[in-house]
């Protein structure tokens, strides 16, 4: 592995899909620990094991600057993730930390990093997306396993603006808790794509109660089980002005009408002034509805989605981050 930290001050390093060898990372930890003025450490994808997060937790405690932290694609650190979260809270300023594609299990790997969320209190962003096996770190976020240690709702995450918990399954049937887990206010963008959200999901009092008021990001795809009242009951209950993006996508390989709840949106579009991308790959509608919404969203410049749908991941490796195929080309829908 190579390209490592020799000056005090560099800002940024990132080591991402660079294969790491247990001396390798020694090294690299070694030399971490003497870049104070770090803020970006990008360890994407470089076969991270469980006994490399001993080292790493170490070197972090003598990097307080850090503000973004990616350890995501390593699916070596199944179950040892755990290892690091001592070390977490030393990191006073640290903003996002993106744990995707990590294989992260219940119990184990992901829940002591979810302990010590409210002690990370610059943290705005947090992605622990594409790992289904991370039940036990979602139930805890939305305080519903019985732990001898748990926190109110309203302070397990009051200051993240971005959150990502796409591909947990866990999430399904239990949206309005996860809800009540973050400050609505702060919240800026929510992914929940393919987390086998339900028609009460949708359609409880989450949106009623104003908790998606300050969405600009919405990602609702590949959530096929939430049925057309779920779907009316979103647009219907207002609260999404500032939304900016918003993705309903179903998942390749399917279709399903969208006549029954069109009309909900087709209503709250003037209520959405901020909107300039919708997707709903794969919904079909009559030709009049079909071209009613056509119409509504080129007179509001509304940009539908391009073929292959919004990018899904940052790390620009659709096919390492998602198992499910996604087609080249969109079918029928927006």
């Amino acid at each position: 592995m190579d390209g490592w930290i020799k000056k005090t001050n560099i800002p940024q390093h990132d080591a991402s899909t660079s294969e790491v060898d247990a001396g390798g990372f020694g090294q690299l930890a070694a030399s971490l620990s003497h870049a104070v003025s770090l803020t970006v450490l990008r360890l994407q994808a470089c076969g991270l094991r469980p006994d490399n997060l001993e080292a790493l937790g170490a070197s972090l405690r003598c990097l307080p600057s850090v503000r973004h932290l990616d350890l995501s694609c390593n699916r070596s650190l199944t179950g040892g993730l755990s290892r690091l979260s001592s070390h977490l809270p030393h990191m006073a300023h640290l903003e996002s930390l993106d744990l995707h594609l990590c294989r992260l299990k219940r119990f184990t790997s992901c829940l002591s990093p979810v302990q010590v969320l409210p002690s990370l209190t610059a943290l705005t962003a947090l992605d622990v997306s594409s790992n289904k096996e991370a039940g036990g770190a979602v139930h805890q976020l939305v305080s519903v396993l019985p732990l001898d240690v748990s926190f109110p709702p309203a302070l397990v995450a009051p200051y993240l603006r971005s959150l990502d918990v796409s591909w947990c399954k866990v999430v399904g049937g239990r949206l309005p808790l996860l809800m009540d887990a973050l400050q609505p206010s702060v919240v800026l963008e929510l992914r929940l794509s393919s987390c086998g959200l339900t028609t009460d999901d949708l359609a409880a009092d989450v949106c009623r109660r104003g908790c998606v008021s300050s969405l600009r990001v919405l990602d609702l795809s590949y959530n096929d089980s939430v049925g057309d009242a779920g779907w009316a009951a979103l647009f219907a209950a207002g609260g999404l002005g500032s939304l900016e993006e918003a993705d309903l996508s179903l998942r390749p390989l399917t279709s399903a009408p969208c006549s029954a709840w069109l009309p909900s949106l087709l209503g709250a579009l003037p209520r959405m002034p901020a909107l300039v991308r919708l997707a709903m790959q794969r919904w079909s509608a009559g030709p009049q509805e079909e071209q009613q919404l056509r119409f509504s969203m080129k007179n509001r410049n509304i940009r539908p989605a391009p073929p292959g749908g919004f990018p899904r991941c940052r790390c620009g490796s659709e096919s390492g981050c998602y198992s499910e195929p996604r087609p080249r080309t969109a079918g029928r829908g927006y």
